[in-house]
């Protein structure tokens, strides 16, 4: 990112800020970091990042649909090339049904404007089941910054 003279901003969920601290341990953290936002509560989520409750309430607050709104909604807030979002369950007590376990986690991110996700089901406690998603999180925004 810093090679290319990319900035990268995030607001997530279920990571609650992890992602974001990770980035900030890098070398080059300095020239792409621009910041983030936990908005673990789905309220924040309205609030903060202005995602209308409406699309909560159809696809719950941990969804795909919901993560990529808030990748939208943090490209207005926070000015990045980069806007990386993460909602997801990574302990009982969410949306999870046998079709969204506990585990099911969304990334969304827009890269100066092109969309990319994924929706993995991660097995661990909810510290590993966080430690993969950065990973794959990391290994997405390789994939879609390496020259092809």
């Amino acid at each position: 990112m810093a090679d290319q003279g990319l900035t990268i901003a995030f607001a997530e969920s279920a990571t609650a800020g992890w992602l974001c601290s990770e980035f900030a341990l890098t070398e080059e953290s300095g020239k792409i970091l621009k910041g983030g936002i936990a908005c673990y509560d789905a309220g924040l989520k309205v609030k903060l990042l202005k995602v209308p409750q409406e699309l909560i309430d159809q696809y719950t607050p941990e969804s795909l649909e919901v993560t990529r709104e808030m990748a939208y909604r943090l490209r207005e807030l926070i000015e990045s090339d980069i806007q990386v979002t993460v909602t997801g369950l990574t302990t009982p007590g969410g949306s999870e049904t046998p079709e969204k376990p506990v585990g099911t986690m969304f990334v969304f991110a827009l890269i100066k404007g092109r969309e990319a996700s994924f929706r993995r089901v991660f097995a661990g406690s909810c510290e590993e089941v966080i430690h993969q998603t950065i990973e794959a999180t990391a290994e997405l925004l390789t994939g879609e910054l390496s020259p092809s």
